[in-house]
């Protein structure tokens, strides 16, 4: 697992020339209630589950992880049917960076400046944790990839419809979920710092609306349960 999350990172290094694309598209709001299933429980395991992100501003892309805590997926019949994960977003952390810079940056991203600046990104004192809840899953509709996943992403008390591009595989013992590279919309879930599309005037010195996410996780079976 190790060997292939270190290889994800150099996948979002490599693709930092993506990160003046237009905005991603808005989300929509999360109306669909997550999936609800009997089944097998598979409980995700912490040191082996993790989402990668990347974001930019002009001249400068800066890329990391944040820790999945907790999560569980619900199997029956082979298939995944319904499962979410609790994001840990006191555990981001940059990777591109060291010493001074780096604490500066995660602690912005935190909100841990003790400020106004609190609010800017993701204000981890106020919004300690994030979820992703599975809504449903439908065969793949890009390459490389076996099913895509619809679900709700609630990041600082807001929830949205994402849909993500995933390769799941099924065994009797383990689950194994490797994403896509996906983009959000950070405006979509009230991070509006620097945003040229929200505040008009600040030439080249705003910070992209876009965020790259990939989720990375392995979930070990339990005994006959039901998600409700």
């Amino acid at each position: 697992m190790k060997g292939i999350i270190n290889f994800a990172f150099l996948l979002l290094f490599t693709t930092a020339i993506f990160s003046c694309k237009e905005k991603a598209a808005s989300a929509a709001d999360a109306t669909q209630e997550a999936a609800s299933a009997e089944g097998v429980n598979y409980t995700v395991t912490p040191q082996d589950a993790k989402i990668n992100w990347q974001a930019s501003k002009p001249g400068t892309t800066h890329h990391g992880t944040i820790d999945i805590q907790s999560g569980q997926l619900v199997v029956k019949d082979g298939q995944v049917v319904a499962g979410s994960f609790v994001i840990n977003m006191n555990s981001i952390v940059d990777l591109d960076m060291e010493g001074e810079y780096k604490e500066m940056l995660e602690g912005h991203l935190k909100g841990l400046g003790g400020d106004d600046s609190a609010d800017d990104f993701f204000n981890v004192t106020k919004f300690p944790t994030g979820l992703f809840e599975i809504v449903s899953i439908s065969p793949a509709t890009e390459e490389n990839v076996n099913a895509s996943v619809k679900g709700n992403l609630t990041l600082k008390g807001i929830s949205k419809e994402v849909i993500i591009p995933a390769n799941i595989t099924v065994t009797d013992n383990n689950v194994a979920v490797t994403t896509n590279q996906f983009t959000i919309n950070r405006t979509d879930w009230g991070i509006v710092y620097k945003s040229k599309n929200v505040f008009k005037d600040l030439g080249d010195k705003f910070v992209d609306d876009n965020i790259y996410l990939q989720i990375m996780a392995n979930a070990n079976a339990e005994t006959a349960t039901s998600m409700e």
